[in-house]
């Protein structure tokens, strides 16, 4: 079984991206970010027709996440609960699997801008408001992953110059608490598991060659609770579809789980 994530900069302007993609990567689930339109503008047709069903949470012009699954889901929820937010940020659902259901977060997370901001701060108040809602989720849902643009590397291997970008927007000590709390609730980095190759990057800026020259960040991540932890078997960035023209400032990652437990 493989799951994916996938911030799209723009399901509008990138939509056949995504279909091509999937017709060369048939993922079993993919979460989406950054969809950038509202929710009667969802292609729910094209991705039925690709085999998919679609559960989306849009927004005009800004943020907007959904979740691709061969299979239809159930207990769809839009949003933190307890947390009061007028942004399409999170989406979740429970699939089905071989080796019994798992309950799927995909996620937006918030930028932040600089710290010191208001962004900031509504970016720190979100995370804490993630961070209680996912230990309810994990007690009525042990078969977890959270996965999506999370806008904060883990540490310094995430990040490709740790010295300049230090104290930075997604290098801060602040954003990395909250991330590595997550880790200290039971959940694993699948990314991590594996041996990678040095400077494994998801997101690289427009500007300046930054794919062309690596200068990125690994900021997209897919966390599994300790129940999925034995079934994993990968965990990849796909950085063919960075090569594309005009091209997300993202890519896919991938995680492959054995469908035996």
């Amino acid at each position: 079984m493989k799951l994916a994530t996938w911030n799209v900069n723009s399901l509008t302007v990138r939509l056949q991206q995504v279909l091509d993609w999937l017709s060369v990567n048939p993922v079993d689930v993919l979460a989406l970010q950054e969809l950038k339109l509202t929710d009667d503008k969802f292609p729910a047709d094209a991705f039925m027709q690709a085999g998919y069903h679609a559960q989306w949470f849009g927004q005009k012009t800004y943020n907007g996440v959904a979740l691709l699954s061969r299979t239809p889901v159930t207990e769809v929820v839009k949003n933190i609960p307890s947390f009061q937010d007028d942004m399409a940020r999170i989406i979740s659902a429970t699939v089905a699997s071989d080796a019994g259901d798992i309950r799927v977060i995909g996620g937006y997370f918030p930028n932040g801008q600089a710290p010191g901001t208001d962004k900031f701060e509504y970016k720190m108040a979100w995370l804490k408001g993630l961070r209680g809602w996912l230990k309810a989720e994990l007690a009525t849902h042990p078969r977890l992953v959270l996965m999506g643009d999370y806008n904060i590397t883990f540490d310094d291997a995430d990040v490709w110059d740790p010295v300049g970008m230090r104290d930075q927007i997604h290098c801060t000590d602040e954003e990395r608490y909250h991330l590595n709390a997550m880790i200290s609730m039971g959940l694993h980095d699948s990314f991590r598991l594996f041996e990678q190759p040095q400077k494994s990057y998801s997101w690289w800026d427009y500007r300046d060659f930054g794919f062309r020259r690596n200068h990125g960040l690994r900021i997209d991540h897919i966390l599994v609770s300790p129940a999925l932890k034995p079934q994993v078997k990968a965990c990849t960035i796909d950085k063919t579809p960075r090569k594309n023209e005009r091209p997300s400032d993202h890519a896919p990652v991938v995680l492959e789980l054995s469908t035996q437990r």
